[in-house]
């Protein structure tokens, strides 16, 4: 699953209510965060790989 920041537009490896993989916390500021099918755009060691 890959959940979108709205406010950036970056798209990170996890869903949301948990932990990206690169450990953004996506319950604080619930409302900023969307559960997609795009593709990973976050460069970060965890989302990347």
């Amino acid at each position: 699953m890959v959940v979108i920041h709205t406010p950036t537009g970056e798209v990170h490896k996890g869903q949301k209510g948990g932990t990206t993989g690169c450990g953004f916390n996506t319950t604080e500021n619930s409302g900023h965060w969307i559960n997609t099918s795009k593709k990973i755009t976050c460069g970060k060691n965890g989302c990347k790989n």
